[in-house]
């Protein structure tokens, strides 16, 4: 798959690599591109760094939203013409001491974090995953099969629940379908499943 990353820091970086050791090429974007040469440079496989604009220009299969909360408005609203029919997975967290009251009303609202984010990229393919594992355990514990850890995902039709299941898969985690866009809550931050690396039966266990 091609898979643009929307925001490369510690999520979408890891992440980024991850699939791209896995064999999927890799769209690193950031709003300063040229600082993620090293990423690349440190990247297996088939990566490169580009402007965000030019990651959604660029067709990808699955883009990797990566970045602070308070940016899906923005993004959402610059790029509407590029992302139609494609899936888009969510890592976001809204955190209002960080992303203001944008991310308070959401957190306040009766539509949980990932439903604002489908409902403003409402011609992709929404799904949620990698927004409740601890960056080092992503970083660290993707292929570690003496410990697998699960990763817990939503999403909103069977294209976007595929690919995010496999996008899980390819890079040594178990996933573990939460259910649609409407059972997210319990994977938002200070939640049931936000920051828990826990094996599937675990995870499963705790739905």
């Amino acid at each position: 798959m091609k898979i643009g990353v929307i925001g490369s820091g510690n999520i979408g970086g890891n992440l980024g690599k991850h699939w791209a050791k896995a064999g999927h090429e890799v769209l690193f974007s950031s709003r300063h591109p040229e600082e993620l040469n090293d990423l690349v440079r440190s990247s297996e496989g088939k990566a490169k760094a580009m402007s965000i604009e030019k990651a959604f220009e660029a067709n990808a299969d699955v883009y990797l939203l990566a970045t602070p909360f308070k940016a899906i408005d923005r993004l959402s609203e610059l790029y509407a013409g590029e992302y139609g029919n494609k899936v888009i997975i969510d890592a976001t967290n809204p955190y209002p001491q960080r992303d203001g009251d944008m991310a308070k009303e959401v957190r306040d609202s009766n539509r949980n974090a990932s439903e604002y984010t489908a409902m403003k990229f409402n011609t992709a393919k929404t799904a949620k995953a990698f927004n409740t594992i601890k960056a080092e355990d992503l970083k660290n514990r993707a292929w570690d099969s003496s410990q697998k850890l699960a990763i817990p995902f939503a999403a909103q039709d069977a294209d976007s629940r595929a690919a995010t299941q496999q996008l899980i898969e390819d890079i040594g985690f178990d996933a573990v379908y939460v259910g649609d866009l409407t059972q997210t809550s319990i994977m938002d931050p200070d939640q049931k499943l936000y920051g828990q690396s826990v094996s599937k039966q675990e995870l499963q266990d705790m739905i």
